[in-house]
């Protein structure tokens, strides 16, 4: 595959948008084409792409590459795979980077395989290597415990960007760029499952992703009934909540809360944490917070190592003390509010 300059991030759409973690993924591409001096491109395979095209070029891209196709009106793996097969091979790249989220995880090992490159999975920062001008990857490895730095060798270098791990660039609406639709022949055969209906899950409360403030509890609450009290705190403070994956697998609440390696990333301003340890699979995925207030009665924690302010202590006497500290704040600040 001959080598080019030119970093191609392969784009996912919904709801006919390019997805945050997409934009994400555009911002990174962007700094690497910057150090190499290279062209940005993005890829995107669906039926209705033209808001998605114009936002890949408003987030860097400088040309958008897209397979048209109704068959890839809604997700299936085979014939997603084939369009972007064959858009990878026509748009031949030095890099290739994709977002790391429950589609990428679908799609790239196999995309991978079948351009006969390996693939860095779950980067948390990617950098490029001066003198060799080639992909240099970090991903935790060993459960989260350390982190590794790869070099990717083949060509096109491919990765797959962890959410969360980059802030998305400021959108640029009157940036100009190119779509080029590309042909990839689609043959309906492909397709081994049949989309039936999509159930969507409701959700309640502030979306953990998107939170400035989260309240997180863990192993160290005892049970479920004490996520009552940090869901007061939440709601006090406008947050989102959370959970460790101990509290998920107790069953103490839904895994849609859980943070760390197997759950969610997170980056909010302020990251409360209640009974939780620190352990490394956990900080995996809350090490973007801007500020760590650790709850936990046991001195050795390792989260007050992570933490900028700790509380020895047991939580269930400083946190009814915090939640009406914060309402009483928050009453001085706007009278209206009700306590």
């Amino acid at each position: 595959m001959p080598e080019t300059e030119e970093i191609f991030v392969v784009g996912e759409c919904a709801a006919g948008q390019l997805t945050s973690p997409s934009r994400e993924v555009l911002a990174v591409g962007g700094r690497l084409a910057e150090a190499l001096n290279a062209r940005l491109a993005c890829g995107l395979v669906g039926h209705g792409l033209e808001r998605a095209c114009q936002d890949a070029i408003a987030y860097g891209a400088d040309t958008v590459y897209t397979v048209e196709d109704p068959l890839l009106a809604d997700f299936q793996i085979e014939l997603s795979l084939a369009a972007l097969t064959g858009l990878a091979r026509a748009v031949p790249s030095r890099m290739l980077l994709m977002a790391r989220t429950h589609q990428g995880r679908e799609v790239a090992p196999r995309l991978a395989a079948r351009l006969g490159v390996p693939l860095a999975q779950d980067c948390v920062q990617v950098n490029v290597d001066p003198a060799t001008r080639r992909l240099l990857a970090t991903r935790p490895v060993y459960g989260g415990n350390a982190m590794a730095t790869v070099v990717c060798a083949a060509t096109p270098q491919f990765a797959t960007i962890r959410p969360k791990a980059y802030d998305a660039c400021l959108p640029d609406a009157t940036r100009q760029g190119a779509v080029v639709p590309v042909r990839v022949p689609l043959d309906p055969s492909l397709a081994k499952t049949t989309m039936v209906r999509v159930v969507k899950e409701e959700a309640e409360g502030i979306k953990l992703e998107d939170a400035r403030v989260i309240v997180a509890g863990g192993r160290g609450l005892g049970g479920p009934e004490a996520f009552q009290p940090l869901q007061e705190l939440a709601n006090t403070l406008g947050a989102g909540i959370g959970a460790s994956r101990a509290a998920v697998d107790s069953g103490w609440v839904p895994y849609s809360w859980q943070i760390g390696l197997t759950g969610k990333t997170v980056t909010p301003e302020l990251y409360i944490t209640v009974g939780i340890s620190g352990a490394s699979q956990h900080m995996a995925g809350c090490s973007g917070a801007k500020c760590i207030v650790a709850i936990n009665k046991d001195p050795e924690a390792n989260i007050f190592r992570q933490a900028r302010y700790g509380v020895v202590g047991d939580w269930r006497t400083f946190l009814p003390a915090l939640t009406r500290i914060v309402r009483e704040l928050r009453t001085e600040a706007d009278p209206t509010v009700v306590r």
